[in-house]
């Protein structure tokens, strides 16, 4: 890296004494200063915008780099110009700020805001021609800040402690967006959605890529959540029952009997509580079957078997007994209670399109946005990492469930394997020691996606994306900000 990638002050030290206590990033001197920082690099440094970058220096501009030494400011422009920016088309050097590293702090006289010292870390990444860029190296900074005829100018800059970085080092990697960004691309992932859940609170949103090629996504991009639906429609059941409106174990062919297994008894066995645990003998889907009739391949309530039949059925009874349809019902115990207001079963005339999402298959191929006008019970919901990461933590604190059906919901209905069983419409692992975890995932063309809370640690995880093999990017989310149990979770999955 040359010396002309970082920025810092070594005097600043001389400034302790007189600094005020670092300012919220609320405070309207940290965003001025975090503006200005981005004009300074993002605008002009990256792109080698020299007027940009001198319109933000003051004349009595200092550099100091404990690689390179000292430069003034008419040194440091002209070998910005004759160095980085020389030949940008066969070599560019990019910094990026790292998220949270950020400190402000005022400097004052007579009791006025003249100056302000900015700390912090960066990353820079480097790119050679039409190579794609790559994480090479981090360093930390200071900046003095300082007010000229009511402008603020960057007067000192210090930059030190650089050392190399990998684009392997998930501390940084999944803390930074451009190294998110990399590392997607490496991952050939063209959009992700990550929400993280934190004491019990959903304090992070990030949506990375595009709506479609060449359309950048916004936080609230809609996605196809494929079988995440199911744990919603689950939550629309235990909402009836908490209310005493629905029974757990009443026989569903009060309300409905499939045309297909009407002649087979075994109808009058089935139950919420089987469907809700995948337990019903049907198969996952009844076009899988050669007559593409829906059958039994076993006993109700005697085995495990994913099926997203079981909950179709569960609809057609609730839609039967309430007189509404499941979109309806969602909206009355869901969406609105929890302000889900970008969630739906079905393609409506509010279904923002410029905001969904388009799905991909691994060779970078678009599928069709599914448009059903008819909501199914297991699949094609279509959210938002925010409102779905609400959901996960109502989830987590049982929120609107009576005690004993929340204690059904996380109990231990059926064993899938070791260390792994599904509840009342979401997967139960068991992490030793009383902890327990609680997730459901997604898979349809063009869409891969996962949930998982951790109710004893008051984490979780939201992660969508929109491409087949998207799924390949779990793991080292999951470790990432689960951390332990995380990797309890990984463990128990690839046994």
């Amino acid at each position: 890296m040359t010396k002309f990638s970082r920025f810092t002050l070594p005097f600043f030290m001389l400034f302790m004494s007189v600094m005020q206590a670092q300012i919220e990033k609320t405070d309207p001197l940290y965003k001025t200063i975090m503006s200005k920082d981005s004009l300074f690099f993002s605008i002009g440094y990256n792109t080698c915008n020299i007027k940009q970058m001198e319109n933000l220096l003051s004349d009595s501009f200092e550099f100091y780099h404990d690689k390179g030494g000292f430069e003034d400011r008419k040194n440091f422009i002209n070998d910005f110009k004759n160095g980085l920016c020389k030949s940008p088309e066969t070599y560019q050097l990019k910094r990026v700020l790292v998220d949270k590293s950020t400190e402000v702090y005022p400097m004052y006289k007579d009791g006025k805001i003249y100056a302000a010292i900015q700390n912090g870390d960066h990353l820079f990444y480097e790119k050679m021609g039409s190579q794609a860029e790559k994480l090479v190296g981090e360093a930390k900074f200071t900046h003095l800040w300082i007010l000229e005829n009511g402008e603020w100018k960057l007067k000192n800059s210090l930059s030190f402690n650089h050392h190399p970085k990998q684009t392997t080092d998930s501390e940084t990697m999944f803390d930074n967006d451009q190294s998110m960004k990399s590392w997607l691309k490496e991952n050939n992932i063209p959009t992700l959605g990550l929400g993280i859940i934190e004491d019990g609170k959903l304090q992070q949103v990030k949506v990375f890529g595009g709506i479609r090629k060449g359309i950048p996504a916004a936080h609230n991009a809609l996605f196809n959540v494929a079988s995440l639906t199911k744990p919603v429609t689950a939550m629309v059941a235990l909402r009836l029952i908490s209310s005493g409106k629905w029974k757990l174990d009443e026989p569903l062919d009060t309300y409905w009997i499939d045309p297909d297994i009407s002649h087979d008894p075994r109808h009058t066995k089935l139950t919420t509580r089987m469907i809700l645990s995948h337990q019903t003998g049907f198969p996952n889907w009844r076009w899988m079957n050669s007559d593409k009739k829906l059958n039994f391949q076993f006993d109700p309530g005697t085995r495990y078997q994913y099926s997203g039949e079981g909950f179709e059925y569960l609809r057609k009874a609730l839609e039967k007994k309430f007189g509404k349809t499941l979109e309806k019902l969602a909206q009355e115990l869901i969406f609105q209670p929890l302000k889900m207001k970008d969630t739906s079963y079905i393609w409506g005339k509010n279904t923002d399109e410029a905001r969904f999402v388009t799905g991909y298959n691994e060779k970078g191929e678009a599928y069709p946005i599914e448009k059903s006008t008819t909501a199914n019970a297991a699949d094609d919901l279509h959210t938002t990492v925010e409102d779905y990461g609400n959901f996960m933590v109502s989830i987590m604190k049982g929120k609107n469930l009576k005690p004993d059906v929340f204690q059904e919901m996380i109990k231990k209905q059926v064993k899938v394997k070791e260390n792994k069983y599904f509840g009342l419409g979401f997967e139960v692992y068991d992490l030793g020691n009383g902890e327990y975890a609680l997730s459901h995932g997604g898979a349809d063309q063009g869409t891969r996606c996962i949930a998982i809370v951790l109710p004893d640690s008051g984490k979780g995880i939201v992660i969508f994306t929109n491409v087949d093999d998207g799924y390949k990017v779990y793991e080292k989310l999951v470790l990432h900000y689960l951390g332990e149990q995380g990797r309890k979770i990984i463990k128990i999955e690839t046994k």
